[in-house]
């Protein structure tokens, strides 16, 4: 049978607790030194993966590191961590692993781990881009915004996934700004859309500015701090945020109850999959970055997809014919490593159609004020 591994570790310390209830009663300082001294272990073998096309098993494979230990701890000690992970996807009889969340981030994104291991690897980044833009696009359907003619702006635009996600994005918007930091970057991407799209986009390295009249945002900056302010966005805002680190902070998520968050799309795999491990998504859905790996898997290309920090338009619309013949779809939206409920959604309209209202009569109220006569 065809197959695939796939990489998690626990985001926070409390994932950790929740799974060894004995940890909880140390402190995060205890929980992360005793992590960093294990070594990887079979989380769980997935089932029930099946498509028209084919049928395969998997596994989870835990790499013991928190985010914050694989941002701080020397960068050797832990791409050394995710090959030892990458070795036990082998020994498991894995063709191709995949590597989940901050796993990706680490170092050049995946190339090195690629080139330790006898298998395929892939960070699946190409079909988190693909669900990025559709749930943005959903989500600005959900806020009331006509993606047509909304004012799209991308945060990051420089870099290797905003430019991708630019360029796809500019087949579909009329009204698009660039966000970046090295205006002749900017420059030469704003060209190629008009040349090869025919779309005209402003370009800015005002980050704050450009974010203020922004209806649908995608953010992908490389910064290691957050760099959007709460208020910096409008009421009614959507902000699909693929970056890690990432660039909202949860602060600015708290602070405004009326902008949709989100970070991509859970995704709908097909079949009767069971996971055996509860990562805190809905019964048969799962990451993108997962769900790549799962369909090169049913596809039987046991090759490295998506490595290193480039990417291009063509690997996000192969992955996403991919994902379509073998029936993965887009299933709702995810926000700060979890799921997105309806209610919570519904929240944010109300919230933001408040907002508005108050904006409005403020302004109508301002307008209908008479000018002091002197005399």
């Amino acid at each position: 049978m065809d197959n695939f591994a796939f990489i998690i570790h626990p985001i926070e310390v409390s994932d950790v607790s929740r799974k060894f209830k004995l940890m909880k009663h140390l402190p995060e300082g205890a929980v992360e030194k005793i992590m960093k001294n294990i070594p990887p272990v079979k989380v769980s073998h997935i089932t029930g993966v099946k498509s028209p096309y084919n049928e395969i098993e998997g596994w989870f494979v835990g790499c013991p590191l928190t985010t914050r230990q694989m941002m701080n701890l020397p960068e050797d000690f832990v791409l050394k961590k995710i090959i030892q992970a990458g070795k036990l996807a082998e020994k498991l009889g894995a063709r191709i692993v995949g590597l989940g969340a901050f796993t990706s981030v680490v170092g050049d994104a995946g190339v090195t781990i690629a080139q330790n291991l006898n298998i395929a690897v892939t960070t699946g980044n190409s079909y988190t881009v693909a669900t990025a833009l559709e749930g943005a696009k959903k989500a600005a359907q959900i806020m009331g915004h006509d993606i047509k003619n909304s004012e799209v702006v991308i945060v990051g635009a420089t870099g290797s996934i905003g430019k991708v996600c630019a360029q796809m994005l500019a087949k579909e918007c009329k009204y698009m700004t660039l966000v970046g930091r090295q205006i002749k970057k900017l420059e030469d991407i704003a060209e190629k859309i008009l040349r090869e799209m025919g779309l005209s986009v402003r370009i800015t390295s005002d980050i704050h500015s450009a974010l203020k009249r922004a209806d649908v945002i995608i953010t992908v900056t490389s910064s290691v701090d957050s760099v959007i302010d709460a208020d910096d966005l409008k009421p009614g805002a959507v902000v699909c945020d693929v970056a890690r680190p990432r660039d909202v902070s949860k602060e600015v998520a708290e602070k405004r109850n009326d902008v949709l968050i989100i970070e991509g799309g859970v995704v709908e795999v097909p079949g009767d999959v069971d996971f055996h491990f509860n990562f805190g998504f809905p019964p048969k859905t799962s990451y993108a970055c997962m769900a790549e790996t799962m369909m090169l898997a049913l596809e039987g290309r046991y090759e490295n997809f998506t490595l290193g920090r480039e990417l291009t338009v063509k690997q996000v619309e192969e992955i996403s014919a991919i994902a379509k013949k073998h029936g993965f779809k887009l299933a709702g939206f995810r926000s700060f490593e979890r799921a997105v409920t309806q209610s919570e959604i519904e929240a944010v309209k109300k919230n933001a159609r408040a907002k508005l209202s108050v904006s409005m009569a403020k302004d109508s109220e301002y307008k209908a004020k008479p000018y002091a006569v002197t005399t």
